[in-house]
Formats: structure tokens, C-alpha cells, sequence
């Protein structure tokens, strides 16, 4: 166990390198971060109060263990959307983490295989997706996907993830457009226009081709296929040396490469007609990232996708939105006990875990925390995160006295007054 781990090592006077303690690790992770990357990780919409509202609403519920119950062992594993899970609980993704550490998705990915998680690749990450699925090694991970104006380059992400391996496609619905991040803002940084968190874009052929259509329109003529080569030589080098690329922003190609990411990375006009089309352009189980009201998630149910995961982006989108667990309440009551639910937003222990899954999510997805404990001790400090929040989860199991998660219902929680 973690735990005893934990203790047995404190005898000897060796302590974790990650603290145990959400905000203690918090604290301590920011005072290692630069300005840039506290404002971008910690930041949140507006004023900060959705990110608040996630964490309020667990303080909403309490739970109520039982005594003299036998309980010696637990089973925390599951299967969700086909992925066989050791624990209700995956790393979220997270955009632009290589203002953290270089290489950080890689890292991520390191830190996620050691404590056999599986992991949600971000769209925007720093490595191409195909070096992180390496770091995997035979744990499973997901892809993000983030929707493009431009269909081809859709249609390569998602070829892209297939082929390296990912089990399930992740389709974020609430990043049409940015939100208004004032932390970002007060700093004058978006990490994307300084070409930091565009490698899946860089990494991909379609998008070297809309590279060389831009840097070829000035002249009126379509770009040669030596300009296409040199470009993807470019951009293929752009991921081996990322530093060499960013201090080249002026130069044509990269200075080509962000503008056009700008443009085209997300579609502020995605509908349900886009939606529509997923199911004949993948074979991998989908899943819809940002459901919040019970209506998109029957609707995105009759589409037939295979999952919805209840988030409010981590409170980084729409200011005093709802909370991701007052919504999870509100979707699961709405669809009915069977349809594939997880939640994301406001995790940061393993009894935050429990209350989900009692609340009807399936699984969790962590996202802030995994961060910090790379930003403390690079992968293993990913991987202690993990860890301890597992521990917690096991541990408050036994306590409440319940062998599996199909035991973890709504009977073993009471609100608070109000």
C-alpha cells in the first residue's frame, strides 16, 4: 500500500518529494513554476468562480462510512468505453504543459505508464502523439481532439491516433473559442502563439500542407513540391529541437506555422451536424468532453456515442458557470444508470473520487494535480500524484466498508444543510 510505503520510508527519514496534501502540493508547485506557466495551469474564466463552484460542490455532500462491515479487500477496477481501467481515474489533458518542463507530455506519458493509468493525450500538447504513445508502453491511453475549420486535418488527428494506438477518441465540445482567461491576458501570453503546445499540429502532413498553401499565397501560385518538402523538413525538425523552432518565430515557416494554427485549430461553428459525421469517419469508441446540460447529453447519447464526460474545462472557459459535479447529478438523473459518464473538473483526492462515482460517474479525470507533481519531480512526481490519489480512494473504500465501485452508490452519501 502507499501508504504504509509512505510511513516504512518515513522511518529511515526519506519523505515524498510530492506532498500528499492538495494544496499543499498546489503551493508548492506554483513557487516552482514560472509566471507564464502558474497563470496558464492555475488560471481560470473571469473572476476564478466556476473554478471555485467545482470545488464548493464537493463540500456539498459528506459521507457516511459504516461500521462492523468485513470489508478486507477491494477491487478497484473497471472498463470504460472498452479501456480496462486499474482505477476509476485518468489523467485529463492539458495543453501547452511544456511551459511546466520540456518534453512534458513524454513525461506525462512516463509518469502515467509507472502507476498504470491511462491517459488522455491533449490536442495541444508539446510532443507529437506518436513520442508520447511510445512512453506508454502497453497502458492504454485516449486522444483528445479538438475540431479544426479545416476537415482534412480532422480526418488526420484522428487517423493519427488510430494508428499509434489510442483506445477511445475524446472530442472536446466547449474550446470553440477561448475564454477570457485574465490571468493569460494580464501577461499578454497564449503559449499557442509563441508555438508552444502546437506539436500535434507541426508533426502532421495536412497541416505542412496548409502551412506551404500560406506561405505560397502571397504569390498566387500553388506551393511546389520541393516547398512542400522543405516545409515538412522544417516542421520535422521543429519537433526534435522545439527551442530552435520558437526562436525562429520571425522566420517564414515557423512564423507561417503559428499563424496558420491560430486560424484553423478549433471551429467556433461546431454543431451536432459536424458530430454527426464522427461515427463513419472512426472506428474507435467516442466519447464528448464538456456535456454540462441534460439535454446535449441525451442528445449527444442519441447520436450514439459511446461516453460523455460531464466538465466545465476546469472552470477555464465561462465564469460562474455550473459546477462539473452539480451537472454530473443533473445528466445522470436525466439519462438513466447505463450510459458511460465521467467527470473532469475539481478532482483532488481520492475521496473526491468516491463522491463522483457515488454521484454516478463512472471514472474521473484528474487534471491540475497531475501537473503540479510534474512540476515538482517530473514523471515520478506524475506518477506519486497518481498514486496518492488512488491510496485515498482504496483507503476511503475500506473505511465506508465497499468492496468494488458497484457498491458505491448515492446510499453512502447525505447533503449538507444548507
Amino acid at each position: 500500500m502507499r501508504q504504509n510505503a509512505i510511513y516504512r520510508a518515513g522511518v529511515l527519514g526519506r519523505r515524498p518529494s510530492v506532498p500528499t496534501d492538495p494544496e499543499r502540493l498546489e503551493r508548492r508547485a506554483r513557487r516552482a513554476m514560472s509566471a507564464r506557466a502558474r497563470a496558464y495551469v492555475g488560471g481560470g474564466a473571469g473572476r476564478g468562480e466556476t473554478m471555485r463552484s467545482n470545488r464548493e460542490a464537493f463540500g456539498r455532500w459528506r459521507i457516511v462510512p459504516r461500521m462492523l462491515h468485513g470489508v478486507t479487500a477491494r477491487d478497484l477496477s473497471t472498463t470504460v468505453a472498452g479501456t480496462h481501467l486499474r482505477a476509476p481515474l485518468l489523467l485529463a489533458p492539458v495543453g501547452a504543459a511544456g511551459l511546466i518542463r520540456p518534453n512534458s507530455d513524454v513525461a506525462i506519458a512516463t509518469g502515467a505508464a509507472a502507476a498504470e493509468t491511462a491517459y488522455v493525450f491533449s490536442n495541444q500538447g508539446g510532443d507529437p502523439m506518436e513520442h508520447t504513445a511510445r512512453a506508454m508502453g502497453d497502458t492504454p491511453f485516449w486522444y483528445q481532439l479538438y475540431w479544426s475549420t479545416d476537415e482534412d486535418l480532422v480526418d488526420s488527428m484522428i487517423g493519427r491516433a488510430e494508428a499509434c494506438g489510442a483506445r477511445a477518441l475524446v472530442v472536446t465540445l466547449d474550446t470553440t473559442m477561448l475564454g477570457w482567461r485574465t490571468q493569460d491576458l494580464d501577461l499578454g501570453s497564449l503559449p499557442f502563439a509563441r508555438g508552444e503546445g502546437i506539436a500535434q499540429y507541426t508533426s502532421d502532413r495536412r497541416f505542412a500542407d496548409l502551412v506551404a498553401e500560406r506561405i505560397a499565397a502571397p504569390t498566387g501560385r500553388p506551393p511546389t513540391t520541393v516547398t512542400l518538402g522543405a516545409i515538412r523538413t522544417l516542421l520535422a525538425m521543429s519537433r526534435a529541437h522545439p527551442g530552435r523552432f520558437l526562436d525562429n518565430l520571425r522566420s517564414p515557416v515557423p512564423r507561417a506555422s503559428v499563424e496558420t494554427f491560430l486560424d484553423i485549430y478549433s471551429n467556433p461553428g461546431l454543431s451536432w451536424d459536424h458530430l454527426a459525421t464522427l461515427r463513419g469517419r472512426t472506428s474507435l469508441p467516442i466519447l464528448l468532453k464538456g456535456i454540462l446540460h441534460p439535454d446535449d447529453a441525451r442528445r449527444a447519447l442519441d447520436l450514439g456515442v459511446d461516453g460523455i464526460v460531464v466538465s466545465n474545462h476546469g472552470g477555464r472557459q465561462v465564469d460562474n458557470a455550473i459546477a462539473s459535479l452539480d451537472a454530473l447529478v443533473a445528466v445522470r438523473a436525466a439519462i438513466g444508470p447505463e450510459p458511460t459518464v465521467l467527470l473532469d473538473s475539481g478532482i483532488r483526492t481520492g475521496a473526491d473520487v468516491f463522491v463522483a462515482l457515488a454521484l454516478g460517474a463512472d471514472a474521473c479525470l484528474l487534471g491540475r494535480p497531475h501537473l503540479y507533481g510534474l512540476a515538482l519531480a517530473g514523471a515520478d512526481g506524475v506518477r506519486q500524484v497518481i498514486e496518492n490519489v488512488i491510496a485515498e480512494l482504496d483507503l476511503t473504500m475500506g473505511l465506508v466498508g465497499v468492496p468494488d465501485l458497484a457498491s458505491i452508490t448515492p446510499d453512502v452519501l447525505v447533503p449538507t444543510r444548507p
